[in-house]
């Protein structure tokens, strides 16, 4: 199986916060953002393993800036690292100045999506080799996300965590 690059599985999608997306007060409800963030998500992992993908967890979502009604709203997604038939993908979120053009950042997200075959069963993903600075960065820190959640989960005991050791100079 042919190793891929992040830049493979980028997916964009751009929205308009509708008043029906919006709260009382004209903010984005933050689940209307969460849908938006799964979706163009599994198109990332999709993209990366040519295969179906199922959400296996939402890891973390900072909601950064309140996003106003009538805002145009930019999601890219990619993939970050691959594990086995699991990828972690960050969604980075942008807000864009109606006046300007310019994209300010304004969330960010990282899901894990586990690849399947029609009957449900998991699916062997391509490794991801990353190229940029920042690819580079979020390759290294999706294990030892990885091995955080492992953790919790109780699927791995602290002292396997090899990566989070190192980072606490254990």
């Amino acid at each position: 199986m042919e190793k891929r690059h992040p830049q493979d599985s980028i997916s964009t999608s751009t929205k308009v916060v509708l008043p029906n997306d919006t709260n009382t007060i004209g903010k984005l409800f933050g689940g209307s953002l969460l849908a938006w963030i799964d979706e163009i998500a599994a198109v990332a992992a999709h993209r990366h393993s040519g295969s179906l993908v199922v959400t296996a967890a939402i890891n973390n979502v900072s909601f950064t800036k309140p996003v106003d009604l009538g805002a145009i709203v930019t999601l890219s997604a990619k993939v970050s690292r691959a594990f086995g038939s699991s990828m972690e993908v960050i969604i980075d979120v942008f807000i864009e100045d109606l006046v300007t053009g310019e994209k300010t950042s304004s969330n960010q997200a990282i899901l894990t999506f586990v690849a399947v075959d029609r009957n449900g069963a998991t699916y062997k993903v391509p490794e991801i080799t990353p190229e940029t600075d920042e690819e580079k960065e979020r390759y290294v820190a999706a294990l030892r996300r990885r091995q955080l959640s492992l953790v919790i989960a109780g699927r791995m005991k602290p002292d396997e965590a090899t990566e989070l050791k190192a980072l606490f100079g254990m």
